[in-house]
């Protein structure tokens, strides 16, 4: 059964995250953190990436579902079926100068939606479960996916951010949703 997802106001989603040491690497321990977030994030209807401290754990490490990281929506024949793909104790090394306003929403802030500024563009640098590290780019969705995330784990969430915060209906996001999904997420 997955994790409830915490809810913006809960003490874990304002604390910065604790690094996950060398040795939790390859455990069983840090596998089942990891199945545990995904299985969250996948229990939700529009989810697109969670952040530990999400369901309650205070480590630095984000999960993004791998349709997106595949340039898939997620109504795509086989889209659920990608391996999504942790990154742990991540760093954005390389953001687009220039921002642009994107609007965001949060599983943590449940029927609402915002405008905020974003780069186009990110770069991440993290280690997987087996300790190998890693880079990866992104831009449009994949790049707001870095970014937002990597504001979880420093325990600001979009609202805080946020140029404009608003409740939005059912309906509108819905098409937020829908739209954001087609939006490309090219490696950069």
């Amino acid at each position: 059964m997955p994790d409830p997802i915490v809810l913006k106001g809960a003490k874990v989603l304002k604390e910065k995250t604790k690094e996950i040491p060398k040795e939790m690497f390859g455990t069983k321990k840090l596998k089942d953190m990891l199945k545990r977030m995904s299985a969250s994030c996948r229990a939700t209807e529009h989810g697109v990436a969670i952040a530990a401290n999400q369901i309650g754990l205070p480590y630095r490490i984000f999960v993004v579902r791998g349709f997106v990281l595949a340039g898939k929506e997620r109504k795509d024949e086989g889209a659920d079926a990608i391996s999504d793909k942790a990154f742990i104790n991540p760093k954005i090394i390389k953001l687009a100068k220039k921002k642009i306003l994107v609007e965001e929403a949060c599983l943590s802030v449940p029927g609402f939606r915002g405008v905020i500024m974003r780069a186009p563009k990110a770069r991440v640098r993290a280690y997987d479960e087996r300790g190998k590290r890693f880079e990866r780019g992104g831009s449009e969705l994949l790049a707001q996916i870095f970014q937002h995330e990597t504001d979880h784990l420093e325990g600001i969430l979009y609202t805080d951010k946020a140029k404009e915060v608003h409740k939005a209906e059912k309906e509108e996001m819905e098409a937020y949703y829908q739209g954001r999904e087609r939006k490309g997420n090219e490696k950069a």
